[in-house]
């Protein structure tokens, strides 16, 4: 009867974590979707506004750009701190702050008031490391891509503004369009106060051992460079092309919002699949993909002066990097379990200044060229980049894997270049033999041997291997400390695509009990 009891128990405390991540995961998404639809509020908008408060082609960019840069440098500490306070009290001090610059660009007459306002605003692209390190706590590492995907579905807060605030507006005005979003952050406020996770794991650790335990990690800047690419060019795009449609191609506010609203639900959607493709796949084979796709979707952009053939451009750079910012952030916790909040910042950090250069730089190469075609090709030389980086670290994420086998294995291995020479062993090489690697290093197999054969032993042995490319047999070699003992030794030559052989490996088992026991 007790045991029965304990078994209930233990279903009945299963239920409710299950019920607790489910209410955490669906909490924070709500939450991203609140804070992107803030922090696209004045590009979304960006017609009507230009109605009353007169605005250069530089100064609309400047607006465009400016919720990005404190969006984008706010993550390294959010990031932090959800790690130390937990979700739950940053998303509600974020809510609380976003108040004021919602409220004052309700007020804004002058390109100054749009600035400061906008600058402000940045804090609602910040949430987003709130979420991506809050969420993993409550999940199993081989669910971190697809739940960080649910998660980034957030994004899709982007496509509501950008749709829905230009028809809110043409009805009741922009100004009392942005103070409706002061009823939604209240609302949600309260939501956080009541649902949130009050007992979030929280750790406790200095941002400055943090950053020094990470900075120096060639993969977190590869990881940078990727979130770069792909989260940028979903920033940018969003930003960018409400404004862009009306002047390039003569579209309505209301046409152009719903292009770029469908351009932000493909890249949101395809963001957990995106997540859930690189947990079941490998993930860099998942970014060689993103980053091809891209390459090609850039080029095809810089030469697409019809509405058509940039709309296919453009969806096709959704699609990329939809998957792609899924992918990226299952490759962090992977690679930095332990500095996950810190991270997860710096990389999304990242990610949003992504989105703030494009759009500058493709104004600036406008008014000096009269084209954007620069602007688009620049787009698909970083993705090319980021493309053979990518097959770099795959292929080094290989010779790793090989590497832990070899280094794993309970055989001694030895591996000598083609004139003889070792050049590798592995850590039972060492335990068998007492010889260490840098000891081994540079030497000849000479110094295992133990005297008991004559050169026609190893003329034979020589001659077998040139002949069919291995041999194998028991062979009495020398320990450092000058025991002779009995050995099953293996020795394969290995050769290159052409048929020369470059390396020779012996692998070997002591069998010194065997022998004692017969």
């Amino acid at each position: 009867m007790v045991g029965y009891i304990q078994y209930i128990n233990h279903l009945a405390k299963g239920r409710i974590n299950v019920q607790k991540k489910t209410l955490q995961l669906s909490l924070q998404t709500s939450n991203l979707v609140v804070s992107f639809m803030i922090w696209v509020l004045i590009s979304s908008l960006m017609p009507s506004i230009q109605e009353d408060i007169v605005l250069t082609s530089i100064q609309v960019s400047i607006v465009t750009a400016i919720p990005v840069i404190l969006g984008s440098v706010l993550r390294i500490p959010i990031g932090f701190y959800t790690d130390r306070f937990g979700a739950r009290s940053l998303f509600i001090i974020s809510f609380l702050a976003l108040l004021f610059p919602v409220f004052y660009i309700s007020t804004a007459t002058t390109f100054i008031d749009l600035v400061i306002g906008g600058l402000i605003l940045g804090i609602g692209g910040a949430t987003f490391s709130i979420g991506v390190t809050s969420i993993p706590k409550y999940y199993p590492k081989e669910r971190h891509g697809f739940v960080n995907g649910i998660y980034g579905v957030g994004n899709i807060g982007t496509a509501v503004t950008t749709f829905g605030a230009p028809i809110i507006a043409q009805s009741i005005g922009w100004v009392s369009t942005v103070r409706l979003y002061l009823i939604l952050l209240a609302f949600f406020i309260l939501l956080n106060i009541f649902l949130g996770d009050r007992k979030e794991k929280r750790v406790k650790v200095s941002m400055v051992d943090e950053i020094k335990g990470v900075y120096k990690n060639a993969t977190l800047w590869f990881l940078n460079l990727f979130y770069f690419v792909t989260f940028g060019a979903f920033v940018a795009f969003t930003m960018f092309l409400p404004g862009f449609l009306v002047n390039n191609f003569d579209l309505t506010a209301v046409d152009a919002g719903m292009r770029t609203a469908g351009f932000i639900v493909i890249a949101t959607f395809l963001r957990p699949i995106g997540g859930l493709l690189a947990d079941k796949f490998d993930a860099y084979k998942m970014l060689m993909i993103t980053f091809l796709g891209v390459t090609i979707s850039g080029v095809l952009l810089s030469f697409s002066p019809s509405i058509g053939w940039f709309t296919v451009g453009t969806l096709a750079v959704g699609v990329c990097v939809g998957i792609g910012n899924g992918t990226v952030f299952k490759l962090v916790p992977l690679h930095f379990s332990k500095h996950a909040g810190i991270v997860n910042g710096i990389v999304s950090a990242m990610g949003g200044l992504g989105g703030f250069f494009p759009p500058l730089v493709l104004t600036a190469v406008f008014n000096m060229t009269g084209q954007y075609a620069i602007g688009f090709m620049a787009l698909s030389q970083f993705a090319l980049v980021s493309f053979i980086i990518v097959i770099w670290m795959y292929y080094q994420d290989q010779m790793n894997i090989e590497r832990r086998i070899i280094e794993s294995t309970v055989e001694g291995i030895l591996v000598a270049n083609k004139q003889g020479v070792i050049q590798n062993v592995n850590p039972a090489f060492t335990d068998i033999t007492g010889y260490t690697k840098d000891e081994a290093y540079g030497n000849t197999p000479k110094l295992l041997q133990s005297g008991k054969h004559g050169k026609e032993f190893y003329r034979d042995m020589w001659d077998e291997i040139k002949r069919d490319g291995y041999w194998e047999g028991v062979i009495w070699n020398k320990r450092k400390n000058g025991e002779i003992y009995p050995q099953w030794l293996t020795i394969s030559s290995i050769k290159n695509n052409v048929g020369k052989v470059k390396y020779y490996v012996g692998i070997f088992n002591d069998i010194s009990e065997a022998k004692f026991e017969r």
